[in-house]
């Protein structure tokens, strides 16, 4: 086998040109067999392999620095830098990361999870290079689902006016998650279809150049005729007219085409676009006719030659909230669904298949995403932006600006709130509560279950005001769900469970843990009160006012980072109060970067468990004892 003899871009030189598609076949059996036992990332992986083949092929890694955006697509990369053998431990805790990872190789010259990166980086990297005398080439992987990012769009027209030296792959597979959309796609499907493009812009050329020239003006008429060329041929060279060189389209899975254009694209000076036509899942059928589901893929079993799905157990909340939207769109004909390109990972495909007119994937562009809600907040409709945690950072601004400032009824469903599992600390939905909770106007709430997950949403679209719903993407509870909707009123708790000798102050999907953890201490005689704080924003201060007239020490727990978060609140408040003697202890996620593996061994990293937060009580109670 080729592959067991690569371990490293050098070892990969030294095959002839006429092996490389065999060790691309190779390459294709190990994803799809080791995938299989760890999950991850298959069809964008599959879709790349000849093209990351010949990369590191001609040009020399890491002196030449490759930034793959979004970076779920650089498993092959990480196979030809010597950690295939690590490939059991893919997305594993303590194991390899699904993306590029600086201190995993020196290789990975640039971390991302998030997409539009690349290009910004890049440019930063090769002005660095410039600045220092160095001669290495910088290149930038990029899908064209990533490119419609505004910081991508950005990136380019600074590039092309500073005329860098510096060589973007644009990987066009049609895709990001799902279909890609918009003016840009349709841009790129209209170059994929001219594929004589370069060559009859250099017959023209050519033929131009034998034209005997008098006077600059007439040298000035025929650089006019070759620009008029090219639009007639193809209708908008854009990359062209931002100052970038063009090369493409080359199919992706041909690798004598890729070779030839990236040689050239070496050579050229200036700001280089290879525009690469791939396909995602490549080599493997079941992918290839269904790069959604194959996006990523579970630690599944395959049969007859396909990835088996687990079935069984609640549904996920992303689940519920599709359907329950759908419930509350059927009466409610203002409510409308924008999501950032999320529209399969944040279920609203049932919701496009019965109101496709009330349905808006607007792409990845977060920042449009969020503003585009609040415009449609101002006249009258019922905007909900389904968007994961760790993307709704990328809209900030605008949910300061357009949305919370201007009081605008904007309803945030947050996916993927609290741990995030495999995907790791690039994705991980801990930081929103922070930075939410200082903007006025803005409520924020989560449920314990999923079926307080239908009523929060049915009191999100009925809010007159910015709203956020925050929700794990695990399973539900597995509690029966109510036929009739009710509001829940803002900022009042529930309590879940009676108990005076201590408070456990639970956020959403923490309330389960809390009244685990408080079995576990009334089997030591210890009676924890366990109340369900449902929203962090408006805290319910008649809860937390009682518990100071009664002394009752406070715990307060959240999947979330501590520093601002639902705990901070709590401290906030009672240090307003001057509740100097208010005992509160705050559990939540610690000021550090936490990395992939399973949700639960995440929450076991840092203290939230039952037997944890059972284990800080106690010693609580224990310092009392010794303290009276």
């Amino acid at each position: 086998m080729l592959l067991e003899q690569i371990n490293s871009p050098d070892q990969l030189k030294r095959l002839s040109v006429e092996e490389l598609p065999k060790l691309a076949e190779e390459i294709r059996q190990f994803l799809i067999e080791s995938l299989s036992k760890t999950g991850g990332h298959l069809a964008s992986n599959l879709g790349v392999v000849e093209l990351t083949i010949a990369l590191h092929y001609l040009f020399d890694s890491p002196r030449d620095k490759m930034l793959w955006d979004v970076g779920h697509q650089a498993y092959v990369h990480k196979i030809l830098t010597n950690r295939r053998e690590m490939f059991p431990t893919l997305r594993q805790y303590k194991g390899l990361c699904g993306f590029p990872k600086m201190r995993e190789s020196e290789h990975d010259v640039w971390e991302t999870g998030h997409s539009s990166t690349s290009l910004s980086g890049a440019m930063g990297m090769a002005t660095a290079r410039d600045l220092k005398g160095e001669d290495n080439k910088v290149i930038a992987i990029i899908g064209d689902g990533a490119l419609t990012g505004g910081m991508a769009l950005e990136a380019l027209n600074h590039i092309g006016e500073t005329k860098k030296d510096l060589i973007v792959i644009l990987n066009d597979n049609e895709m990001s998650i799902s279909p890609n959309v918009g003016a840009l796609h349709n841009h790129l499907a209209r170059l994929r279809t001219n594929k004589s493009y370069n060559k009859i812009k250099e017959e023209v050329e050519q033929l131009l150049m034998k034209i005997p020239t008098v006077g600059a003006p007439f040298a000035k008429t025929v650089e006019r005729i070759k620009d008029s060329l090219k639009y007639l041929v193809v209708s908008g060279v854009l990359f062209e007219t931002l100052g970038f060189t063009y090369i493409g389209p080359v199919d992706g899975h041909k690798l004598d085409e890729l070779m030839e254009s990236l040689r050239l694209a070496g050579k050229t000076k200036g700001p280089v676009l290879v525009h690469v036509v791939t396909k995602k899942g490549y080599g493997y059928k079941p992918a290839e006719n269904d790069s959604v589901v194959y996006h990523g893929v579970g630690t599944y079993k395959i049969e007859s030659g396909a990835f088996q799905k687990k079935a069984g157990g609640a549904p996920a909340y992303p689940a519920v909230f599709g359907d329950t939207l759908v419930r509350l769109a059927a009466n409610d004909e203002r409510i409308v669904a924008v999501t950032p390109a999320m529209l399969t990972g944040s279920k609203l495909e049932k919701f496009q298949a019965a109101y496709p007119d009330r349905c808006f994937d607007v792409g990845i562009a977060e920042q449009h995403a969020v503003t585009f809600a609040a415009g449609l907040a101002t006249q009258g409709i019922k905007p909900v932006l389904a968007i994961y945690s760790t993307f709704l950072q990328r809209g900030y601004d605008q949910v300061v600006h357009d949305v919370c400032r201007q009081n605008l009824p904007v309803v945030f469903a947050i996916d993927r709130a609290g741990f995030v599992g495999e995907d790791g600390e690039t994705h991980q939905g801990i930081y929103d509560i922070s930075f939410l909770r200082n903007q006025p106007n803005l409520v924020i709430m989560m449920p314990k279950d999923e079926n307080e997950l239908q009523h929060m949403l049915y009191t999100a679209v009925n809010h007159d005001g910015p709203i956020a719903v925050r929700y794990s993407k695990e399973a539900g509870v597995g509690v029966p769900m109510d036929e009739e909707f009710r509001v829940i009123p803002i900022g009042k708790s529930e309590c879940v469970r009676e108990g005076n000798d201590v408070a456990i102050l639970a956020f959403g999907n923490m309330v389960p843990i809390a009244l685990a953890a408080s079995e576990r201490l009334a089997a030591d005689g210890i009676e924890a009160r366990v109340i369900n704080a449902r929203f962090a924003k408006p805290l319910d201060t008649e809860c937390l006012d009682e518990l100071a007239r009664e002394q009752i020490p406070v715990f307060t727990v959240e999947e979330a980072c501590i520093a601002g978060g639902f705990g901070s609140a709590v401290l906030e408040y009672y240090a307003a109060q001057e509740q100097v003697g208010m005992v509160v202890k705050v559990l939540g996620v610690p000021d550090y970067y936490v990395e992939h593996g399973s949700i639960a061994e995440q929450r076991a990293e840092v203290g939230l468990t039952p037997d944890a937060i059972a284990e800080e009580v106690r010693r609580h109670v224990a310092q009392k004892i010794q303290k009276a």
